[in-house]
């Protein structure tokens, strides 16, 4: 089942946002959650929309509970305009253009890499478990497939504008 933005304009549609968020948020896109959102409380706090880049939402579903929460928490932090204390550059791009977040749990190591540079959105590229123990670089074959979904999203968002 989708989300479909509308508008909301009385209480009943505050009851709707409600249940949205409460029944579809994990299937929802949270940039029509935004959406929703920002015509409810337009005093609020700009979130920028979250797009999902491949099976990226399906990955990050199947990590950890504790490191979906940390991912999350740095993720709206990214909405919002700030930067969590997980995340810092990748590596290989341009100055901070390309973000990581970085979650120990168990032991293991998993990231989450995403872009701000594109519009006025958080592209979310790839999410992975770290699998290597030696050293703290991402793969290289990673770093290729994040080129790839970097390059699809910005795509996508030309598409988008024109």
């Amino acid at each position: 089942m989708g989300c479909v933005p509308r508008v909301l304009c009385n209480h009943a549609d505050i009851s709707y946002f409600h249940a949205v968020r409460a029944d579809l948020g994990d299937r929802c896109n949270y940039g029509e959650i935004t959406i929703l959102w920002s015509l409810l409380m337009p005093d609020a706090v700009r979130l920028k929309p979250i797009y999902w880049v491949g099976p990226t939402l399906k990955d990050l579903r199947s990590f950890p509970e504790e490191v979906r929460g940390a991912v999350g928490y740095a993720l709206e932090l990214a909405q919002r305009g700030e930067k969590a204390d997980k995340a810092k550059p990748l590596k290989g791009f341009r100055g901070a253009s390309v973000m990581e977040i970085v979650a120990d749990h168990d032991g293991d190591t998993w990231r989450a890499v995403y872009t701000v540079e594109i519009a006025d959105a958080i592209y979310v590229l790839h999410c992975f478990q770290k699998k290597s123990k030696k050293g703290i670089a991402t793969p290289k074959a990673e770093i290729e497939l994040i080129k790839g979904r970097l390059k699809s999203a910005r795509e996508a968002a030309k598409g988008e504008a024109s």
